[in-house]
């Protein structure tokens, strides 16, 4: 074990400088957008937009004030959505709702950029993401119960019943627990891929996951490209998707099908880690948007071909199947 040693401490180290960096890179989003979230909650104002947002929402099986955790991650990602959350009394299941639609639509502008610089049209990325996120949660709406937008775990607005110092006290106690939890997870995250960076495990892995890709729908050119996205998200790893998208000139048409699948279901590690600590069940945080990714990514190659029938000339063989 001695030798190996120095390379695990090497990765623990940059592990733990990585995890900080990251973290700090965090507050700058959650408490702001938390402390926002708590004043509005406060404030009663986010009970005065009911009327205008239930009908919107309870399309997807969710109250009325669901809509601030959405909007905000978005427009800002993860962070900002758990953080408006966070402050407001919702249920378990509405919670896992959210989580469910944000772990698929999340960052629409700055990843839909990274997406368009790499092979897939912004609007098309994000068309795709939005439409799956609603899809999916639509039907988990139905698996829980589509009473989810009707119930709520304490009421309109739980802080409005109590003075505002003491809920001021209340929200930071909450946060500060939140936060915790997250510099945990993010520190632990981040020295689990510095490991297996150091070890060269990710390019080993790719040698072998040749039959699973032909079950998402992916090619095995695309193999390195979707692990990437997979394990380090399309923020994180978009600088690397961008390069590996250059070098390799694949064909559109399977650059495109790459993006569906990893537009829908990337960041399989850290992202639905994010969520464990509001209590959703780990199921629910992994599986729908796996299952969202296959049909969707199935259902483009299956169009593809269609439109290849039809008109030969269009899509060559190589652009769908990779060949």
């Amino acid at each position: 074990m001695q030798p190996h040693t120095p390379a695990v401490k090497i990765s623990f180290q940059r592990g733990v400088v990585k995890g900080w960096r990251g973290f700090l890179w965090m507050l700058k989003i959650i408490l702001p957008v938390s402390l926002v979230t708590f004043l509005l909650d406060y404030s009663g104002w986010l009970v005065r937009m009911d009327g205008l947002l239930e009908p919107l929402m309870g399309a997807i099986h969710l109250p009325a004030m669901a809509a601030l955790p959405l909007l905000a991650g978005l427009l800002t990602g993860i962070y900002g959505a758990i953080a408006a959350m966070s402050v407001l009394p919702f249920t378990v299941d509405q919670m896992t709702l959210m989580a469910v639609f944000l772990l698929i639509a999340h960052s629409l502008i700055q990843e839909g950029i990274v997406q368009g610089h790499s092979g897939c049209p912004a609007w098309m990325a994000t068309a795709v993401r939005l439409a799956a996120a609603v899809l999916t949660v639509f039907v988990l709406g139905w698996v829980l119960g589509p009473e989810t937008s009707q119930n709520t775990a304490g009421g309109p607005s739980a802080s409005a019943r109590i003075l505002f110092w003491p809920a001021v006290e209340g929200w930071a106690v909450a946060m500060a627990g939140l936060i915790f939890k997250i510099l945990l997870i993010i520190t632990a995250l981040m020295i689990f891929m510095e490991i297996l960076k150091q070890y060269q495990v990710i390019d080993k892995v790719v040698q072998r996951i040749g039959p699973f890709l032909g079950i998402l729908g992916l090619d095995r050119q695309v193999g390195m490209l979707w692990i990437t996205a997979a394990v380090f998200g399309i923020t994180y790893g978009g600088a690397v998707i961008v390069e590996e998208t250059r070098e390799r000139r694949l064909p559109p048409e399977q650059l495109k099908t790459l993006h569906i699948s990893i537009g829908i279901n990337h960041a399989m590690v850290e992202d639905p880690a994010l969520f464990l600590p509001l209590g959703i069940h780990p199921l629910w945080l992994w599986m729908p948007r796996l299952i969202t990714a296959v049909a969707f990514t199935h259902a483009y190659r299956l169009w593809l071909r269609t439109r290849r029938r039809r008109h030969p000339i269009a899509v060559s063989p190589a652009s769908v199947d990779g060949s």
